[in-house]
This record gives structure tokens, C-alpha cells and sequence, in this order.
């Protein structure tokens, strides 16, 4: 039986879909303003793992990923480009999709842009107006009355009054309650507005989610996923907005995954830690950054730095070389064979991925010992799972930048000089381009068969 820790009980509990057979799931996206970063990467990884693993265990998954292309960075950002607003969107979406293609994540089957479901938002304002669990404010805009929710709260565990006590509200004079939150902004002058009963105005950004997820999903879905940072406000917020609207339960289970950090720092810009999907994949291969997310807990925090995507990338080497030389292929799993079984039960224990992957590491053990097809098929296979080890082996061996001007053509010379050299019996030459090729960052292995190489 699956389980998943429930941020909302604060538990680990069985999951039971409502719906026997399917999974609603939705997790919110990218505000694109600019290019995605590591903590971008960290979700569209995570939930990536989790919408397969379902599939795998039988579950017939519609996984809704939202796009925020309305907000207030994407206006400041247009005007400081001096380009219109939807062209900046839809550079940064591009941009995404290459970015999310690149970690081997598979596309949602929805991904809604903001911008599509305002008509959906100004129905759903009404009807939490007509509920009284919302007002228009003296400044025009028209804001969520935090304390006419009962249960605002309950998924941060924070009471009003220590939200009160200790938040940092801004204060505006125009809100009934400090606490409250805006669903629609009234226009400003030269910002993008759309017309409705309270004047010319842009939807907030909570009550996006709550419209897009309602409208794709419906009022009462089964997973909610998402960053730590967005526990609260914006969840805490996303539930207020769906119950007072519908009555109902919004979402059944909600996965949060932790925060990345540098040197025990929150990543951020106002700390100069921020590294984008673009940077880290200049310098290491895509794979290899899933793989150092993966091997993470998903609630943990992940400790970014270049000597843990190195390792990670050693890692990695250590999988696919197991396979090296051998026709593994990805096929039906035994879930009845010892290794396979712990592999499921780890997943099955809220997505544990450091065990799934100690699996992994166990089983190119094996294979390495046995030479196995059936080994090396298994341990392909698990990958598979988790998006890896499914690229050609000496693919990945010999993928990346290589040194000077040392091209895979360069390289496979210099191997066919080295072996010329010690036929003629000089193996000091030979050693000299070993050694050379070893400067290079290119590992040299002999066997009965011949010289094959990887990048280091």
C-alpha cells in the first residue's frame, strides 16, 4: 500500500484515491519572468517521479501543472524589457520546456496558463462575495476576509493569532483585517486589466490555483503538490478560496518538497545564491543533475554545490557502467524478485528515492559480478522508474565537454597510436599518451577485446 507523508495531518498516511483506479494530482508551476532555477528543476523533477511511480502502480493519473503567465514581476519585467508582456511569457516558456525536456521530464497532461481562466476567477470572486467571504475594498480592489473561513490554518497550523503576532503584514489601510488577502487588483494605469463588476482589474495570485485546479480536476481532487514556500500563504490561501466557494473538501493529500540550499542557505536572488537550470547544465549533463535531485529525499532539504554534482555524476557513471557491454533492456517487472521488492516498498514508502536508488546501486553490484543480461535488464528496468540509465551506456561514458580539442575523433586516434606504440614494443610512448589522455579527463580501460574510454 502506498503511503505519503500528508503535510496536511502531518503524517504519513495510506493512499486512497476517490476515485478507485484514478489519480487527480495537481502541482503548481513556474511564474515565468525569467529562466527556470534549481528549485524549479527540484519540483518539475520531483513530481515527475511521483506521477510515474503512480502510473506504474496502476493508476490511471491526470497531472495538472499550472503556468502563472499574470503577475506582478511579469509586468515589471515587460516594462523594464520595453517588450509586451506576452511575448516575455512566451520566451520563458519556451525557454521551460527546453529546460524540463532536457531532465527527462515528461509533459503534464494539462499545463493551463493563468490568462485562460480569468472568466473562471471573476465566477468564483462572485460566488465567495455572494458567500460573504469577500468584499470590496475602498481602494477598488476586492479582498478575501480571512477570519469568515473557519478553517484558515489548518494546513500551515498557524493561528490567526499568531499570524497576527508574528507575520509580517503589510499594512494597508483599505483591508477590513491585515490577514486579508487580494483576489482581484484594480487596474493601474498602463498594466494589462480585464473588465469586470468591480472595475477594470487583473485576478491575485492565490485564486488562480484555486479556478485552474477546480476547473481541470474538480472541486475535490486527490494530491496537491508543491515547495515548502508555498505552504504558506499561497496553499493556506488556495484552500480558504475552494472550500468557501464549493462547501467541500478541496484536496485530500498535499506533498510539499523541501527547500534548495547553498552552504546551509536558502537559495534566493537577495542572497546571490541563485543558479539557474541553464548554468548547471552548461557544466554538468542533464542526467546527471536529475539524478542528484533524485537521490534526495523529496521533503529534505537539498544541498546544492559542485562536489555533490560530481558526485552524483561518479554516481551515475558507476549505474550506467554496470550496464556497459551488456543487452540490458527495459521490460515487465518481476515485483516478485528480493531486489525488485525493495525497490517498490521503498517507493511505496512516500516516494523514498534514496533507498529505490541504494537499490539500484546493489543491483549493478550483481550485474557486475554475474555479467547478467537478466540482472543488468532489472537494473535498467527500476531505472526506468525513476527516468534514468535508459540512454545508451557509452553514450552517456563519453558525454561531455571535452577538454582543449579533445574530440571523440581525437581521442579514439590517440588510443589507435597507444596500441600501435606498445605492438612495437614502445611503452614509454604509449604511457606518455595514456597520460596525456588522462590530463584530458579521458579514462582509458584495456581488456582482452580492446580499449574502450570514458570521460572522467
Amino acid at each position: 500500500m502506498l503511503k505519503i507523508y500528508n503535510t496536511l495531518a502531518r503524517d504519513k498516511q495510506e493512499f486512497r484515491p476517490i476515485e478507485p483506479g484514478k489519480v487527480r494530482m495537481y502541482v503548481c508551476g513556474m511564474t515565468v519572468y525569467d529562466f527556470c532555477h534549481l528549485g524549479h528543476a527540484r519540483v518539475m523533477v520531483i513530481f515527475d517521479v511521483v506521477q510515474r511511480w503512480l502510473r506504474a502502480s496502476g493508476y490511471d493519473v491526470t497531472y495538472v501543472r499550472n503556468i502563472t503567465d499574470i503577475d506582478d514581476k511579469i509586468i515589471r519585467r515587460a516594462q523594464e524589457n520595453g517588450e509586451p508582456m506576452a511575448a516575455l511569457t512566451e520566451r520563458f516558456i519556451r525557454a521551460m520546456d527546453e529546460d524540463s525536456a532536457a531532465l527527462g521530464v515528461e509533459k503534464p497532461t494539462a499545463e493551463p496558463r493563468a490568462t485562460e481562466y480569468v472568466n473562471g476567477m471573476l465566477d468564483m470572486i462572485s460566488v465567495l462575495k455572494a458567500r460573504g467571504y469577500a468584499y470590496q475594498a475602498a481602494d477598488g480592489d476586492v479582498n478575501y476576509a480571512v477570519r469568515k473561513f473557519e478553517g484558515y490554518g489548518k494546513l500551515s497550523g498557524k493561528s490567526l493569532e499568531d499570524l497576527r503576532a508574528g507575520e509580517r503584514v503589510a499594512v494597508d489601510a483599505a483591508k477590513q483585517d491585515p490577514l486579508d488577502f487580494v483576489l482581484w487588483k484594480r487596474a493601474k494605469s498602463g498594466e494589462p486589466s480585464w473588465e469586470s463588476p468591480w472595475g477594470a482589474g487583473r485576478p491575485g495570485w492565490h485564486i488562480e490555483c484555486s479556478v485552474m485546479s477546480g476547473a481541470l480536476l474538480g472541486k475535490h481532487f486527490d494530491i496537491h503538490g508543491g515547495g515548502q514556500d508555498l505552504q504558506f500563504p499561497h496553499h493556506e490561501n488556495e484552500i480558504a478560496q475552494s472550500e468557501g466557494a464549493h462547501g467541500c473538501t478541496f484536496v485530500n493529500y498535499w506533498m510539499h518538497n523541501g527547500f534548495v540550499r547553498v552552504d546551509n542557505e536558502k537559495m534566493s536572488k537577495s542572497l546571490g545564491n541563485f543558479f539557474t537550470v541553464r548554468e548547471i547544465l552548461a557544466k554538468y549533463d542533464a542526467e546527471v543533475v536529475r539524478f542528484f535531485i533524485i537521490r534526495a529525499q523529496y521533503r529534505s532539504p537539498l544541498n546544492y554545490s559542485d562536489a555533490h554534482l560530481d558526485d552524483a555524476k561518479q554516481g551515475l557513471t558507476r549505474l550506467y557502467t554496470a550496464l556497459r557491454g551488456v543487452a540490458a533492456e527495459t521490460g515487465a517487472i518481476d515485483w516478485s524478485n528480493a531486489q525488485a521488492a525493495r525497490f517498490k516498498a521503498a517507493m511505496d514508502d512516500d516516494f523514498n528515492t534514496p533507498e529505490a536508488v541504494a537499490v539500484l546501486f546493489d543491483l549493478a553490484n550483481e550485474a557486475n559480478r554475474s555479467g547478467s543480461v537478466a540482472d543488468a535488464s532489472l537494473l535498467k528496468s527500476l531505472a526506468g522508474q525513476l527516468g534514468l540509465l535508459q540512454r545508451d551506456p557509452m553514450v552517456f561514458l563519453q558525454a561531455g565537454p571535452a577538454q582543449g580539442d579533445w574530440t571523440p575523433e581525437r581521442i579514439e586516434a590517440a588510443i589507435a597510436a597507444r596500441a600501435a606504440a606498445k605492438k612495437s614494443k614502445q611503452f614509454a610512448e604509449a604511457d606518455r599518451i595514456r597520460d596525456e589522455l588522462k590530463a584530458a579527463g579521458v579514462v582509458l580501460e584495456d581488456s582482452a577485446s580492446g580499449t574502450i574510454w570514458r570521460r572522467s
